[in-house]
């Protein structure tokens, strides 16, 4: 008999990563009830600043008209932020229920685990966005042409995933669910300290600082062009670079303790 011919390292990685998101998508399927905090959370907090800031539109300076346009992409990130935590809190409770320890005596080495939980919650996070934009183009918010909607589509899933890696770096680090709350509030706080409610001219000194240093800034910008503007690469790089640092900074963080965990 011939000898099995054993799968090259790289196939086997990929298949590890591609079932550990069906593994993700089977647990959506199956308690569909779950995803429902994330996609409801972003449209409520879209119709309620609409309905309380959006006659801020009449103040010299603002970038749109359509507030509706403005603020939709902040709730298309705001439902990719929930999705990444509630990945970390997946994880959390995979750790306690011991689910993790036999995914790590697996050959599979640790960043494919890893991988597999940071790119389930980038595809997961399509859902919320979707939901969101729906609403937001009913209530009459601007079309951002189809180069507008993949940047907006790619910024969604890159912030997922960024929220993901700090939902695991926290999960891996405290090892219990009770470890959430600060999962989600560390990725609200990025979120809103941003030009998420008004331009930064327009923005109050202190916010206006804070939102100069924070590279989600340039996320949320990158994502906005398309509905209130045009698209340019100028306005895109920063983004692509803002998002690319923190994936860098936070995935080496959670592989880190990722590393760490079960030695």
């Amino acid at each position: 008999m011939e000898a099995a011919v054993a799968m090259p390292a790289w196939r086997s990685n990929l298949a590890t990563i591609a079932a550990l998101m069906a593994r993700a998508k089977n647990e959506l399927l199956r308690v569909p009830g779950a995803a429902i905090p994330g996609v409801l959370a972003p449209t409520i907090f879209f119709l309620g600043l609409n309905g309380v800031f959006g006659a801020l539109t009449q103040l010299r300076g603002f970038s749109t008209s359509s507030y509706e346009s403005f603020i939709v992409p902040v709730s298309m990130l705001q439902g990719a932020g929930f999705t990444g935590a509630a990945a970390g809190v997946n994880l959390a409770r995979d750790i306690e229920a011991g689910w993790l320890d036999r995914l790590l005596v697996s050959p599979a080495p640790r960043w494919v685990l890893l991988a597999g939980t940071v790119l389930a919650a980038s595809a997961r996070a399509l859902i919320p966005a979707t939901f969101v934009l729906s609403v937001a183009l009913l209530l009459g918010a601007g079309w951002p042409g189809v180069d507008g909607l993949l940047i907006a589509y790619v910024m969604v899933a890159a912030m997922a995933a960024v929220a993901a890696c700090w939902g695991s770096f926290l999960a891996l680090r405290f090892k219990s669910q009770s470890a959430a709350p600060l999962m989600q509030a560390g990725m609200m706080a990025l979120i809103l300290t941003t030009t998420a409610y008004a331009p930064l001219a327009l923005l109050g000194a202190w916010l206006q600082d804070i939102a100069r240093v924070n590279p989600v800034t340039q996320v949320l910008e990158a994502a906005r062009q398309g509905f209130v503007g045009s698209v340019s690469w100028a306005e895109t790089w920063p983004g692509v670079l803002a998002i690319t640092g923190m994936l860098a900074l936070l995935g080496a963080l959670a592989l880190r303790e990722m590393r760490r965990t079960g030695l």
